[in-house]
């Protein structure tokens, strides 16, 4: 019934401070040659061609640019989204190359300000539901590559819908303020002491997947806590909860093994973990796509992340029920127990387990009760084309018997969380966020 929730990344672009936008991970770009006594981070064109459109649209497709910049069923890359944030409702624009509508007149220079500095072609300052925070980070060869795959897509005539942000969040001194409070800009450095491999992850996962504005809290003005860099942190609106990076508990991933990681990157399925929710979405659509390199990049720093490795068992709460309660036990047989077993064992390649699984024991109950409630479907990818998923429980299942299934998951065949209350199964249920 439940998956291993384990998002890693990206989800998705806009995430945080626009909420819907963890979906993706926007405009992935990479690092050019940097001086000779540093490593070389710049990703070569892809082998079969070096053209700088089709290395734009390599970038292009990983950085899941489409994700925020296409409404489902529509021309792609005109804009119009719409993107819940608490602050109100942010609408992508128009990046095709029409010249009237998109950003046909739009220079190398005009581009890469946007990226590099968050403002607009005309010099206002754009929301940071555009995650230039990280995008910052990009090197001017990587944004003119997506610059030339951008100029090279079949434009599209689509005005861009106003703003829906609440005053005074839309306005330019607003802005101003925000970005004088939390922004500065400024490109990737090296670490010295680290391999290129780890640094082109860092580049990659700080930067380009901008990883963070997921994986991170913010404040109330949806700025990213400083100091609390990869703690996990509620998704606004979409009401997901991405999991800590640099915590084994959550989603660390520091004790995987190389190839699992990759494999879930890639596939969205691994052997400890299968991804759902918004970064179901961001494997679909963008790191599927991942090179081989890229990904091993990627591993490396994420496994880096971690200072300690921390059993499960080891970190686990103190405050577990310690008696099974019958009815709960009962809903299990009846509701979970054939396709995750009556032990909580699951079926390797089909089902996950529930016994010892992270997902279910992390603090935040918030995604085992979304999984139940929503049904849990991973990605369908080239390497895994026909997941198995889990069905909706939100028509079965009362809130009691909600709360009550989900704390005997969490604290039965050696799970030791604390268990889930009536009213943390109501907030699940109406917070559920609406679908695109």
């Amino acid at each position: 019934m439940i998956g291993k929730v384990a998002i890693l990344g990206s989800s998705g672009a806009l995430k945080g401070w626009c909420a819907r936008a963890a979906t993706g991970l926007a405009c992935l770009l990479l690092l050019p040659t940097l001086q000779a006594a540093t490593p070389d981070l710049r990703l070569e064109p892809a082998e079969e061609s070096h053209s700088p459109i089709e290395r734009g649209r390599y970038l292009a497709r990983l950085g899941n640019c489409m994700s925020c910049h296409t409404v489902r069923g529509k021309k792609e890359y005109a804009g119009g989204r719409a993107i819940e944030t608490p602050f109100g409702t942010v609408y992508s624009t128009n990046i095709t190359p029409d010249p009237d509508t998109g950003i046909g007149h739009w220079t190398r220079d005009d581009f890469w300000r946007a990226l590099h500095h968050g403002r607009s072609r005309d010099g206002r300052l754009l929301t940071p539901a555009f995650p230039y925070t990280s995008f910052t980070r990009i090197t001017r060869a990587d944004s003119d590559a997506l610059h030339a795959y951008l100029q090279g897509v079949p434009p599209v005539v689509q005005r861009n819908r106003p703003q829906g942000l609440r005053f005074p969040f839309g306005t330019q001194a607003a802005l101003w303020a925000w970005q004088t409070l939390y922004f500065e800009p400024g490109e990737f450095q090296p670490v010295a002491d680290r391999s290129a491999e780890w640094n082109r992850g860092a580049y990659l996962v700080e930067g380009l997947g901008h990883c963070s504005a997921c994986h991170t809290p913010r404040n109330a003005l949806g700025a990213e806590l400083s100091g609390a860099l990869w703690a996990g942190g509620m998704i606004p609106v979409q009401n997901w909860y991405a999991p800590a990076l640099s915590d084994a508990r959550e989603a660390g991933v520091a004790h995987w093994r190389d190839e699992d990681v990759v494999r879930l990157l890639r596939t969205g399925v691994s052997p400890q973990a299968s991804v759902m929710g918004p970064m179901a979405e961001v494997v679909a659509t963008s790191t599927q796509y991942l090179r081989d390199d890229d990904a091993r990049a990627m591993v490396a720093y994420l496994k880096s992340l971690v200072a300690s490795n921390p059993t499960l068992a080891s970190s686990a709460s103190n405050n577990a029920v310690t008696t099974v309660d019958i009815a709960a036990a009962q809903l299990y047989e009846t509701h979970c127990a054939s396709c995750h077993g009556k032990q909580g064992q699951g079926e390797p390649g089909a089902f996950p387990a529930l016994a010892g699984n992270r997902a279910v024991q992390m603090d935040n109950p918030t995604n085992v009760l979304r999984v139940i409630l929503q049904g849990g479907y991973p990605p369908s990818t080239a390497g895994n084309p026909r997941p198995h998923g889990m069905p909706p429980f939100q028509q079965v299942l009362t809130d009691p018997e909600l709360a009550a299934v989900a704390s005997f998951v969490r604290t039965s065949w050696g799970n030791a969380s604390a268990p889930v209350t009536i009213t943390e199964a109501h907030r699940a249920r109406e917070r559920q966020a609406p679908q695109p």
